[in-house]
């Protein structure tokens, strides 16, 4: 099965949520929230991350997570993760609870398409505080794809985590686990990177992309994904969008849907008045789907 097919299947009965004035949507991906060890790399964004989330909890917006949220190729253990992590699994319980949050599975945590898996690991959390198991997302879906639709428009964002435009990550994704578990993971400490990854190699990133971008053409559709850790904007030529990543070491990017515009933002930190520091939405880039503005850019 080609990458073309393995895109096709991702979207058959994928859930669609509509897209139009009175809906806000934030898109994240890659956070690859790890154990707390060095080899966690959301690490030095948590707390980035974190303001970011409450943020969006608080101006409404559903949440939508597409793919490598958590690393479960290097880490065994949810609960370490969840452990480590917990005031930010707490604030996504929020937009859980409210029906604002929405789950891709990617490469690194494809064993969440698995429903035994999702609900062994993610229906419960141990609160340390009052030391049981309490909720965390009961009767969670993780999704391989999700279609946002605006009616009225006729347009459509078509979300994935883009890793279908590799066999090694799709369909021979236990052995690619195997070696970054037993290698890759390693050799990162003495810096060497990880060739097969599309985020680490530039010839690898540049090729997922084209063929992502391939077929969002093909199909005359946008195409959202993360996967490459590249954040980039739609234009007049290209239907393809990536909301980047969280573990850029400066800064964490995501995509806003907000009514009918798309927003490529970043949060990072800034030093103010005094030299204290504080938290900052920058836009970068933007997409109109009603006047077919592609990618402002600034």
């Amino acid at each position: 099965m080609g990458c073309r097919n393995r895109l096709n299947k991702s979207f058959e009965n994928a859930p669609i949520l509509p897209m139009g004035p009175k809906y806000n949507y934030v898109l994240f991906s890659d956070c690859h929230r790890g154990n707390g060890t060095h080899n966690d790399n959301f690490l030095k964004n948590q707390n980035l991350y974190f303001a970011a989330l409450k943020n969006y909890y608080q101006k409404g917006f559903t949440y939508i997570e597409l793919g490598d949220g958590d690393e479960l190729w290097e880490n065994r253990r949810m609960a370490q993760i969840k452990e480590i992590h917990s005031d930010v699994f707490w604030q996504l319980s929020r937009f859980y609870k409210e029906n604002r949050l929405y789950m891709i599975y990617g490469n690194h945590d494809i064993v969440k398409k698995y429903q035994s898996f999702a609900k062994k690991k993610y229906s419960t959390f141990f609160c340390i505080e009052n030391r049981c198991d309490k909720p965390l997302f009961p009767d969670i879906k993780f999704y391989s794809g999700i279609i946002l639709k605006n009616e009225s428009l006729g347009e459509s964002l078509y979300l994935t985590h883009g890793h279908q435009a590799s066999l090694l990550n799709s369909t021979l994704w236990p052995i690619n686990c195997f070696l970054v578990r037993y290698v890759w993971k390693p050799l990162e400490q003495t810096g060497i990177l990880d060739p097969t990854s599309a985020a680490k190699n530039y010839t690898r990133k540049q090729n997922t992309e084209n063929l992502l971008e391939a077929w969002a053409k093909q199909q005359g559709q946008i195409l959202i994904t993360g996967h490459t850790h590249r954040p980039m904007m739609c234009t007049d030529t290209s239907p393809y969008a990536n909301t980047g990543s969280s573990v850029h070491p400066r800064c964490i990017t995501c995509i806003e849907v907000c009514g009918n515009t798309l927003f490529l933002v970043k949060w990072n930190t800034e030093v103010g008045y005094n030299n204290y520091l504080y938290v900052e939405r920058t836009e970068l880039a933007r997409y109109n789907l009603s006047e077919k503005s592609r990618a402002q850019k600034y």
